[in-house]
């Protein structure tokens, strides 16, 4: 399908209206993405006309419902290339999902003095999760340190890697930095010592082509809320072998296969890990979202997204006071900076009075901003409805807010 920017915008109805009496400009696609309106229907629709439990219904809405929540997964499992689907569990997020891997897979196979590698620029949900363990367990966290431009030390990393190391955590595309990370390489040379990787993907799912059986990765966590979908839902893809050696995460209804007061015996995967009524609806219209990427194609998005992050690059690299914050040599398409002598909600603030929405502050990465020394960055990040007029605009808003503090 050829490129149309313009059906593009008109399908998210959320971006035609003006902000402080400007047009919206919506540069905060790092933290959720606006909805296509067929997301937005399939919700109404499943309230409107299907609205029932799943699996244990034996009536026609009930069945209707399964059916296109499972076809959701299905979708899925193709987006990522999954071998199969039940290789495919729904959570309330990325968070949740890291979470679950930690309380299931760390419980059981991770022990006093055994290591888990995660990198400088890891958000707070990739970090947490794993001190936690490792204060239950006795094990260790070891950072993988990076460099002035927030690309991984390699040499660092692999005198890191030994038999001790268990885990790998890793963030694959930085939501603060927008740096893409070398993950084949890191999960080779991670199984080469013989430790499982979990992938954050919260943010490389809505930039880049993903497929786990190339990438040979052991867990993958992401949201539907940053690609085009619902909030409150999220995915964790595992290989079978390991989700079925693990234990569920909650327990209740669903995950069962027979429950007495002496004993309760789990049901299968994905559904062993799925206690209770899960986000129907979200579920069912996430599909919508897929439907959108895979219509317009990940190439021709990342095409896009690339030639709005270079065109803000060159617009932005000579005004006087200007500070890039990670210049990686592969990125997504995301914007971090500062303005010399500001505080970045002060920048944020004065953008959004030109009806320029940002983020600002530490982005869940307050390791990484100590790391170099910063409190916080302002964030545009893009997305494949943004335009480069509205790049010119960010630019325009940044060169004046510079003038102002630098004169």
């Amino acid at each position: 399908m050829r490129f149309d920017i313009d059906e593009i915008r008109g399908l998210f109805p959320v971006l035609h209206q003006e902000v402080h009496g400007r047009p919206l400009v919506y540069f905060d696609n790092a933290a959720t993405t606006q909805k296509p309106k067929a997301v937005i229907e399939a919700l109404s629709k499943y309230y409107q006309h299907d609205n029932s439990n799943i699996h244990r219904g034996a009536h026609t809405l009930a069945d209707r419902a399964t059916r296109y929540y499972e076809e959701t997964r299905e979708a899925i499992r193709d987006f990522i290339n999954a071998k199969e689907s039940a290789e495919v569990i729904f959570t309330k997020g990325t968070t949740e999902s890291i979470n679950l891997v930690a309380k299931t897979f760390g419980n059981r196979f991770i022990g006093k003095d055994d290591e888990i590698l995660i990198s400088t620029m890891e958000h707070h949900s990739n970090i947490v999760p794993w001190q936690m363990l490792c204060e239950e367990k006795g094990a260790h966290l070891k950072v993988i340190p990076i460099t002035e431009e927030g690309e991984i030390i390699w040499d660092e990393f692999e005198k890191l890697l030994s038999p001790k190391t268990k885990l790998v955590s890793i963030v694959h595309a930085s939501n603060a930095l927008g740096t893409i990370n070398p993950v084949k390489k890191i999960i080779e040379a991670a199984h080469n010592v013989g430790a499982k990787v979990l992938l954050d993907g919260a943010q490389s799912t809505s930039h880049l082509e993903i497929d786990v059986q190339d990438l040979d990765c052991d867990f993958l966590a992401f949201s539907a809320h940053k690609l085009y979908g619902p909030t409150g839902l999220g995915i964790l893809y595992g290989k079978r072998e390991l989700l079925e050696a693990i234990p569920p995460f909650l327990g209740g209804g669903e995950m069962i296969k027979e429950v007495t007061f002496e004993k309760t015996t789990y049901n299968e995967i994905p559904f062993k890990f799925e206690a209770g009524t899960p986000n129907i609806a979200d579920v069912i219209a996430f599909k919508e979202a897929l439907e959108f990427i895979n219509s317009w194609g990940k190439t021709q998005i990342k095409k896009h997204e690339d030639e709005l992050l270079a065109y803000a690059n060159e617009l932005t690299k000579d005004i006087k006071g200007f500070i890039p914050v990670g210049t990686a040599a592969e990125k997504v398409a995301v914007l971090s900076f500062n303005i010399n002598g500001m505080h970045p909600f002060d920048v944020g603030q004065m953008l959004d009075a030109r009806g320029i929405a940002v983020r600002t502050g530490h982005h869940c990465t307050q390791p990484l901003m100590h790391r170099f020394g910063i409190e916080g960055t302002v964030r545009a990040s893009f997305a494949v409805y943004n335009t480069k007029s509205e790049i010119e605009n960010l630019a325009e808003g940044i060169a004046r807010i510079a003038r102002i503090k630098n004169k």
